[in-house]
């Protein structure tokens, strides 16, 4: 009897333990989904309740989509003025990223592990700076540039934008470079006798796409959220216009800060798929 006693109560401990685990994790999962769609839901309500009369009403979104708000008496040719510029500076934003941090973490990854300490020092810092000090910084280069080089035109934001990206496109390249020996695919790649450019573009970046677009894309949802540097340099980007929109017409404003949001959660999707494209794809081969 004991020892049937001792080999029936260990699995059902084991048992007691696993429906304990699941009951925390749906716990934890329920109050992290709440966290995280409850203010959405908020947003969507308020988009199609008037806050004064109660009254429901779709024609918030219906202005945004038909591209007239007059009826409401919002002017929305500053939302689409903020909106293209702000798509404009995504792109601008990660060709220079690209230009700037890929060649650079594949060179010093291969030649020195120190000077690649010390780059992940310099493009993670701008997390540790808040973007009012930023600007504080930014302010006399972005005078003297729009006085005497430039102009005040809001795509010289990318500047500025790519140091507020680095630290998340440094963390995804470093990714991909970490799960590839990049090393020798250039030593087997030189000895065959290919080209240094023949090397970068045909062996290192078909293996980095995946962080590549990681990249390209958290720089995209980070620029398209961005609106204290923009603000305090009086430059128009997105987030900009819609402050501004709210003034006048909050419901606008609200809904359209909703879909920015929905935009960015598409963008993480797709990253997601593509991933997982790429590497059944890989795996196939």
């Amino acid at each position: 009897m004991a020892a049937a006693a001792s080999a029936v109560k260990p699995p059902q401990l084991r048992a007691a333990r696993v429906r304990k685990q699941s009951i925390i994790k749906f716990v934890i999962l329920f109050v992290t989904l709440a966290f995280l769609f409850v203010p959405l839901l908020a947003m969507l309500i308020f988009t199609l309740r008037h806050p004064l009369s109660g009254r429901w009403s779709a024609a918030p979104w219906i202005a945004i989509f038909t591209g007239n708000g007059e009826s409401l008496g919002a002017d929305l040719t500053v939302l689409w003025q903020g909106l293209g510029t702000s798509l404009a500076l995504s792109v601008v934003t990660v060709v220079l990223m690209l230009l700037l941090m890929v060649p650079t973490m594949v060179i010093v990854h291969i030649r020195s592990k120190a000077l690649e300490r010390a780059i992940e020092w310099v493009a993670t810092l701008p997390l540790t700076i808040p973007a009012i000090v930023l600007v504080v910084g930014l302010g006399p280069i972005y005078r003297w540039l729009s006085a005497d080089v430039l102009n005040t035109n809001p795509i010289w934001l990318c500047f500025a934008y790519v140091i507020l990206v680095m630290p998340f496109a440094f963390r995804a390249i470093a990714v991909g470079l970490n799960s590839i020996d990049v090393k020798t695919l250039v030593e087997a790649s030189r000895s065959l006798g290919a080209s240094w450019p023949k090397v970068f573009f045909r062996v290192i970046i078909p293996n980095l796409w995946q962080s590549i677009l990681s990249a390209s894309f958290i720089s995209i949802a980070v620029v398209l959220g961005e609106y204290t540097v923009a603000s305090l340099l009086g430059r128009m980007n997105l987030q900009v216009a819609l402050y501004q929109l709210g003034q006048s017409n909050s419901q606008i404003s609200t809904a359209m800060s909703l879909l920015a949001l929905l935009f960015g959660v598409v963008l993480l999707v797709a990253l997601d798929l593509i991933s997982d494209a790429m590497r059944k794809s890989k795996e196939g081969k």
